[in-house]
């Protein structure tokens, strides 16, 4: 087990973590830990009732949340050469097909999130093993190929949030960081657990949402009450 540092154990010691709390309560119990020298991320963990070994109950997608999560995020374009332009006006750093392609795989990987189009995931597909293991391959699933590019760079760059469960089964995201206001975090991570809950996979049995817990960086985890 990992050890704790003395300013996670005096949180630690000031919290009931066997009672789940308003979300609200959650997000003021999240502000109130002893500041950093950093403003930390705020990150929502759901842990779901799902098998994450069977594909047909994977939780897979992406969400833009109400207030962003304040971070600029670095997202490339692959399209074709008359999208270009306007996926650079919208936010990309880099975009393009066969010579961005060319440019990640001699070893440049100065990004975030990649989107592409539809028609260029054959191109793509040549970086899998590269991007696959880094969760950084553009997928429909999660909203990152789609015919219109500009408008998901648009959207990947001002914070808009992948997810996917893990083999445990768990969900989670940043949804912020601890010097938003209370009802702009609340609001953020009201809107991801929505989107979780909406995407109930029909072949998962019993409770779907078993436990949901908000932390900053540096923080331990708060219990929210669904």
């Amino acid at each position: 087990m990992a050890k704790r540092g003395k300013r996670y154990r005096a949180d630690e010691s000031d919290l009931d973590q066997d009672t789940p709390v308003a979300l609200p309560d959650a997000v003021a119990k999240v502000k109130s830990f002893k500041p950093t020298k950093f403003d930390q991320s705020v990150e929502i963990c759901m842990h779901l009732g799902i098998d994450a070994k069977q594909a047909d109950q994977a939780v897979r997608g992406s969400v833009s949340l109400p207030h962003g999560i304040g971070v600029a995020r670095r997202v490339i374009a692959f399209c074709r050469e008359d999208q270009v332009e306007a996926a650079t006006e919208a936010g990309a750093s880099e975009a393009g097909g066969e010579e961005l392609v060319k440019k990640i795989q001699d070893g440049w990987m100065e990004f975030d999130v990649a989107v592409a189009s539809p028609e260029m995931m054959r191109v793509v597909s040549r970086l899998g093993r590269t991007l696959g293991p880094k969760g950084l391959m553009p997928s429909p699933k999660s909203g990152s190929v789609t015919p219109n590019v500009p408008e998901a760079v648009k959207e990947f760059a001002a914070g808009k949030v992948e997810f996917r469960n893990d083999s445990g089964g768990n969900v989670h995201a940043v949804v912020g960081k601890v010097s938003f206001e209370p009802d702009k975090l609340s609001e953020n991570a009201q809107a991801f657990m929505d989107t979780i809950v909406r995407m109930k996979p029909s072949a998962t049995k019993g409770v779907y949402v078993k436990k949901v817990s908000l932390s900053a960086t540096m923080s331990p985890g708060v219990p929210v009450a669904m």
